[in-house]
């Protein structure tokens, strides 16, 4: 009989083996976004629990896409997070590493769930900026991590959930967004500076449209810009157009917001120079999914890339 200390030594080899394996495999890899509206287990003041129908659509939703990297924003507790966590792998989507961050919102959270190895973690939970002498904190935290692909191949992502358009008392929410997207660009910045070859997605919920103060914050200009893969719907459009007008005609809308009756572009997955020339435009869009807002007031989306610097 084998001991257990010679037992465990041979199932930690048949691990690393098998990860290993997994690394070497991955070619191509795919990174999605999805605001997955309170997804919560305890009601917690105005926001209610998710209900067991919201939560099984938000699954479907996950498993169409299949994603190798998925951003979760309104993510609630850890127990909810890792239900979900554990719900995607019975179903088929194995996503065992993660991150989870904190901010100054008790209630939501920004996540992350990885196939891939997360190589260092880099959270940002306690900026904060000053708006009309009274100091705000980034109301969920930037998640920030390295995630290694293959041997050869690794990334940053930052998922962010960027201030609401909902009206508080304290401040103007579209200044508080502003700072917030100022504060982001800053990390941006770092990272670039670091490195201007720098395979870096920047993705999430920013509750802005393309032509806003803050998404043109976040986005920047120049060698140090950010390139918005925005993803469509596939419809039946054709791919992909040189003619960017024609493009812009495709339907990306993420967000549908009921009390203006409104369906606008919120959620973005923005790219560095770097990365975009392992983007395939092609493979990147929004999903269209019948009853999708059983699940969420968000679509999510979802880019695809080549696991190989160009």
């Amino acid at each position: 009989m084998l001991s257990s200390r010679v037992r465990a030594s041979a199932i930690a080899i048949l691990f690393l083996l098998c990860f290993i394996f997994q690394l070497k495999a991955a070619d191509t890899f795919r990174v999605a976004t999805y605001n997955i509206e309170n997804y919560l287990d305890q009601p917690s003041g105005t926001r209610h629990a998710k209900s067991d129908a919201a939560k099984a659509k938000v699954r479907e939703s996950i498993l169409a896409l299949k994603p190798d990297v998925l951003a979760l924003e309104e993510m609630g507790s850890t127990n909810a997070f890792f239900e979900l966590q554990t719900a995607l792998k019975t179903n088929g989507l194995d996503l065992p590493f993660w991150e989870y961050v904190t901010g100054f919102d008790t209630n939501v959270h920004v996540a992350v769930l990885s196939r891939f190895p997360i190589q260092a973690r880099h959270p940002h939970t306690n900026d904060s900026y000053l708006l009309n002498g009274q100091r705000f904190f980034v109301s969920r935290g930037f998640a920030q991590v390295d995630i290694q692909v293959n041997p050869h191949y690794s990334f940053t992502l930052m998922a962010v959930h960027l201030k609401s358009k909902r009206q508080i008392a304290a401040a103007d929410e579209d200044d508080m967004r502003l700072e917030e997207a100022k504060i982001l660009r800053e990390k941006i910045d770092a990272c670039l500076a670091a490195n201007p070859e720098v395979n870096l997605v920047v993705l999430g919920d920013f509750n802005d449209l393309h032509n806003s103060l803050p998404l043109r914050t976040v986005i920047g200009r120049g060698k140090k810009g950010l390139i918005d893969t925005r993803p469509s719907e596939r419809n039946g459009d054709d791919p992909p157009h040189s003619d960017r007008h024609l493009n812009h005609r495709t339907i990306a809308w993420t967000h549908f917001y009921d009390v203006e009756d409104t369906y606008s572009r919120l959620d973005y997955i923005l790219l560095s120079h770097g990365m975009a020339r392992e983007w395939d435009p092609a493979e990147t869009y929004v999903l269209a999914l019948p009853n999708w807002g059983l699940g969420s007031d968000h679509r999510p989306i979802l880019a695809s890339f080549t696991a190989k610097d160009q």
